[in-house]
């Protein structure tokens, strides 16, 4: 038998990129799209920050033209160039890296050079927003910071000036000092090139371990390696760290992890990872200020979590009921920041005292703070500092002190719906949620739509004008189709029915079918316009998108008093 393996050399990040670039370095056709959310793609920066293992690369040589071949997403077209590298393990890595160091993609991340220069935390400081954002402070920060003379006068960094700008991070920060003199000049010399020593320079020198398979390698053995990696890949968390430091001391983490999922069968059904259990546990335990950011979960006693783990394991039980109960968030799939549930679990826990919290004023409270959160975008960056500053303002809340800034201050742009498809998942999602919350029926058998919908016809998220029926009547762009004003909750089989027909077509079969009193009901249960001479018995999408709009911006206001 022949080796597989040319070699395992270690490569470095800046070389892999670039080699990305200059089509170089591909994927086979046959590999998923690009799927990763942007605060996965900062906490893998975060990582490579700190010069800890990303895990390895799996690529093979493509002199024999095994697979058809497509650019990483964002890269420039192949157009007939024939890469030399195609990689089989660890796109959605080298996906996010390029996109984040060459500025291409739908997010664009930056680093607060202040936040590095005085608290010296990279994880507060690396931040993200939309490339394309028309509204609200996205827009303004897009707006400001895309200039050098934006970036210059608040010390912010675009992190796509690293690989993607010939003169790096370097020759960015020479123009920075450049533009002040004297002792402020030495001042800032000193400061950026501390952030270079501290940080920056871990991130030029990153290597990644690349296994090279040899180009001698059969297609069924390739094929055989790639799909037993997307089986079973897994990586060392700090759940697994510190299940293994507190098992001398008799505190077993695996044990009492399958212990709360065993007694508590909504923390099975939702994933939930139980790093956000030991998050929740250090907001509880700290001493001084709550933190719950990687270097205080690994900071945790065997002692703190004794004392702490039940209280948590039923607060975040406590939370997800609330969750599917009051906030429509029926499966996983429709939470929309999982990071929300680190202050959540933490406030019921510290409240666990049998006095009330799943009923009145309080749940209201949490309610309204959870949707102020998701649609004031409160946990789109800097996750960890929000659920500790939640933590401390909420609790005050239900203790009968002042309303959480976030809360007093929220406003909403009934416009911002306009922007929102899938790919803004949080928002997307906590769109979703709140129709569910609304108590939307069936569209098949016009019964409510509950967590248990499933089965043979499922319920799941779709087009209300068919995505086909508006691209043949000249909606070209994707992304107007794909709006969440256009997207509800409808099942299989009424989905499939509806295929490119007309809107006024089928839904005068659903009108027929049910009668006007239960046609009404069901439509307005997913805010949609159901008079005769409404939007959708006119085939005017405009003027459905209008409606819905201004519906689901009531429905907003409502939740977020």
């Amino acid at each position: 038998m022949s080796n597989l393996f040319e070699d395992t050399p270690q490569k470095d990040l800046s070389w892999l990129l670039t080699q990305i670039n200059q089509r170089e370095i591909a994927l086979p056709d046959f590999q998923r799209d690009f799927v990763w959310d942007p605060s996965a793609t900062q906490e893998l920066i975060v990582s490579i920050a700190n010069n800890y293992p990303a895990g390895s690369l799996l690529a093979i040589r493509n002199t024999n033209n095994y697979f058809a071949a497509r650019e990483v997403e964002g890269a420039p077209f192949l157009n007939g160039a024939k890469p030399t590298y195609l990689i089989l393990d660890g796109q959605q890595r080298l996906t996010s890296l390029y996109q984040a160091f060459y500025g291409v993609g739908e997010y664009l991340y930056f680093l607060d050079l202040n936040v590095l220069d005085e608290e010296g935390d990279f994880e507060e400081a690396i931040y993200h927003v939309k490339a394309n954002a028309k509204r609200g402070w996205q827009a303004k920060e897009l707006k400001k910071y895309s200039e050098f003379k934006g970036q210059c006068e608040d010390w912010v960094f675009p992190l796509w000036v690293l690989f993607g700008d010939k003169d790096g991070y370097q020759g960015w920060a020479k123009k920075v000092c450049r533009s002040v003199s004297g002792e402020k000049r030495d001042e800032f010399e000193d400061s950026l090139d501390q952030i270079r020593s501290d940080w920056i320079k871990y991130i030029e020198a990153y290597k990644f371990p690349v296994v090279l398979l040899s180009d001698e390698t059969k297609t069924d053995a390739v094929c055989t390696i790639f799909e037993t990696l997307n089986r079973t890949g897994v990586k060392l968390s700090v759940f697994d760290l510190l299940a293994a430091r507190f098992w001398p001391e008799n505190v077993k983490l695996r044990e009492m992890w399958e212990k709360a999922i065993s007694e508590f069968q909504i923390i099975e059904d939702f994933q939930i990872d139980p790093y956000y259990v030991l998050q929740a546990i250090a907001l509880l335990s700290s001493e001084k200020a709550p933190s719950c950011k990687r270097k205080d979960v690994l900071s945790l006693t065997s002692q703190h979590v004794k004392e702490t783990w039940s209280n948590a394991i039923k607060g975040l039980a406590d939370t997800l009921n609330i969750l599917q109960e009051d906030c429509g968030v029926f499966i996983p799939k429709w939470l929309p920041y999982n990071t929300i549930l680190i202050p959540f679990t933490a406030i019921l826990a510290r409240f666990n005292d049998g006095q009330g919290l799943a009923v009145g004023e309080v749940r209201q409270k949490l309610v309204r703070w959870f949707w102020c959160s998701v649609f004031g975008q409160a946990y789109e960056n800097s996750p960890n500092s929000m659920a500790a500053k939640d933590f401390i303002e909420v609790a005050n809340w239900l203790s009968g002190g002042e309303i959480p800034g976030d809360i007093k201050s929220f406003t909403f742009v009934p416009e911002s719906l306009y922007e929102v498809t899938p790919k803004q998942r949080a928002l997307y999602r906590g769109t979703i949620s709140l129709i569910l919350s609304n108590g939307p029926r069936d569209f098949y058998e016009a019964k409510p739509i509950t967590k248990a919908l499933t089965g043979e016809n499922p319920v799941d998220d779709h087009h209300i004008f068919p995505n086909g029926y508006l691209k043949d009547h000249g909606v070209e762009e994707t992304k107007r189709r794909d709006l969440v004003l256009n997207r509800t909750l409808i099942d299989k089989k009424t989905n499939i029915r509806l295929s490119k027909r007309d809107p006024s077509e089928y839904f005068s079969e659903i009108k027929n079918s049910l009668g006007e009193p239960g046609f009404v009901k069901l439509l307005n249960s997913h805010l949609i316009p159901s008079g005769n001479d409404s939007a959708i018995f006119k085939n005017d999408y405009e003027s459905f998108l209008e409606y819905r709009c201004q519906k689901l911006s009531e429905l907003v206001k409502k939740a977020t008093s």
